[in-house]
């Protein structure tokens, strides 16, 4: 039995994306999100998802050390001068060293305080993952455990996830090579899991898809989904109408758009229904 897990990132970074994740879960598409705490549009979304909840959509906590302002304060190791998140590049050179009791409580204070926000909007967390994968990361991982046993999360994402066999040719060197890297740590997580009660699923696609989300492309995925549960990242959103600055400017772009357009094709379920691809959520998996 294919079992697939359509899950939209992201969650309340602007509202554009709010629309466009709201759209696919309408369609039945999306059947999973996550929340990012910190999100200019994250309180925005509450009365929308209530209102969806016969949709039955898991909703996941989106752990985040790299981007926006943190929702704690007295940090000194995970932030800059500004007082923000220190990006992507930074915040993986720091997060990728184990063994510093200071930052783990740094990460410990900050994600409890996420987990807290999410919590104090009544919302129910089946699941989490992290924004550019840090909740695999070596110095995060611990403490993303701690978390899960704590607030009795039963399911994390592991987004380790082979290189594809066919249209290799067409995928850039440096997303092959980011691939490889969010993979390679997430085999290590994975090891660690076992004989923890946290619950994953078996596989994760989505990771070669970045930048290159089309219908080709995601049916070629379809087509060779392996027996089990499957989690599929998405990222569909719509484009801003107003542009405004600020860490999640570049969120709701012609990318998100496009991915949102493609996850709407009739094709697209057409080839779930024929290759007997069942649809499901962390809440029923």
């Amino acid at each position: 039995m294919r079992q697939i897990i359509i899950n939209a990132d992201d969650l309340g970074a602007d509202a554009a994306r709010n629309d466009g994740i709201f759209d696919a879960i309408r369609a039945g598409i999306v059947t999973s999100v996550s929340i990012l705490p910190n999100g200019p549009a994250s309180k925005e979304c509450l009365e929308t998802l209530r209102s969806l909840a016969h949709n039955n959509i898991s909703l996941g906590f989106h752990m985040n050390l790299s981007e926006g302002k943190p929702l704690s304060s007295n940090l000194r190791l995970l932030v800059g001068e500004d007082g923000s998140f220190l990006k992507k590049t930074s915040a993986r050179t720091i997060l990728m060293q184990p063994g510093d009791p200071e930052l783990e409580r740094e990460i410990d204070h900050e994600l409890v305080s996420q987990m807290e926000a999410l919590l104090d909007d009544g919302l129910r967390i089946t699941h989490l993952d992290g924004h550019q994968h840090v909740h695999v990361f070596p110095a995060v991982l611990p403490v993303a455990l701690k978390i899960a046993q704590r607030y009795k999360i039963p399911w994390m994402r592991i987004p380790e996830e082979p290189s594809p066999s066919s249209g290799v040719e067409g995928i850039p060197p440096l997303l092959r090579e980011e691939a490889k890297f969010f993979s390679g740590i997430a085999h290590a997580a994975r090891l660690k899991l076992k004989g923890d009660k946290i619950q994953t699923p078996d596989h994760f696609r989505g990771l070669y898809l970045k930048g290159r989300f089309s219908l080709p492309a995601l049916l070629d995925l379809l087509q060779r989904v392996p027996p089990g549960l499957t989690e599929l990242m998405v990222h569909p959103g719509q484009i801003s109408e107003k542009p405004f600055a600020g860490p999640f400017s570049a969120f709701s772009t012609g990318d998100r758009l496009r991915e949102l357009k493609t996850l709407l094709d009739p094709a697209f379920l057409k080839v779930l229904e024929r290759a007997h691809i069942k649809l499901t959520s962390f809440l029923v998996a």
